[in-house]
């Protein structure tokens, strides 16, 4: 059986904003270091789902969705 861990992080607009060409930037901090370590601990990256968006799209914060085997009991 597979047992699953979130861990939020934040996201940044960089300070942009929107354009008037349509689209942002957006980066996520930290993301790739929290997916090394997870995965150093045995956790295996699922995916993300958004868990703070405003009502334009934009998303603040995400969860990192992680999964692994539960050990046998």
């Amino acid at each position: 059986m597979l047992e699953y861990e979130f861990e939020e992080i934040a996201c940044d607009d960089g300070g942009g904003g929107y354009s008037l060409l349509g689209g942002f930037g957006m980066e996520t901090v930290a993301h790739r270091e929290i997916i090394a370590r997870r995965a150093a601990e045995g956790w295996r990256y699922a995916g993300y789902v958004p868990r703070r968006q405003r009502g334009s799209g934009y998303m603040e914060t995400i969860d990192l969705v992680f999964e692994r085997q539960r050990p046998e009991t």
